[in-house]
């Protein structure tokens, strides 16, 4: 299992103010006999209105090593099966990748970077390390690549 990213549990903090219940820290997917995914958390809440739940997954990222293209290369590869792992065990649950808000700032909303979230279909959380808050949810399509 890997590491605990250094925004854990800012992340799991701001769901939890947010009404969110974490149910799996992490969350393990079982792909086949010898292989396992450990998404960092699994979420849930419980919609009003539609009397339901709603059921998340989101894999934290804090992209502080020293190449933010390759921390990103590798949270798109990383993202993209853990979707597809999601869709064969889990197909009710939407997942998100947590980002720092001045990472989104500064980096995700370059052109380049915005069409590579829209064609990939990367559901974004976006939150503030300073204040401990989801400062924005940004879902995409749910359909595949």
């Amino acid at each position: 299992m890997a590491a605990k990213d250094v925004f854990h549990d800012v992340v799991k903090a701001a769901l939890e103010r947010d009404g969110w219940v974490i149910t799996d820290d992490p969350l393990t997917i079982r792909v086949d006999s010898l292989t396992d995914l450990f998404i960092d958390l699994g979420a849930e809440k419980l919609i009003a209105a539609e009397k339901e739940n709603q059921k998340i997954a989101i894999e934290i990222k804090s992209f502080l090593g020293q190449s933010v293209v390759s921390e990103f290369h590798t949270a798109i590869g990383q993202f993209t099966n853990y979707r597809y792992a999601l869709s064969d065990r889990e197909p009710e649950r939407v997942l998100y990748l947590a980002v720092p808000a001045s990472i989104y700032d500064e980096f995700f909303t370059r052109p380049f970077i915005q069409s590579v979230i829209q064609r990939s279909r990367i559901s974004l959380l976006i939150y503030n390390i300073e204040t401990g808050e989801i400062v924005r949810w940004q879902k995409q399509s749910s359909t595949e690549t």
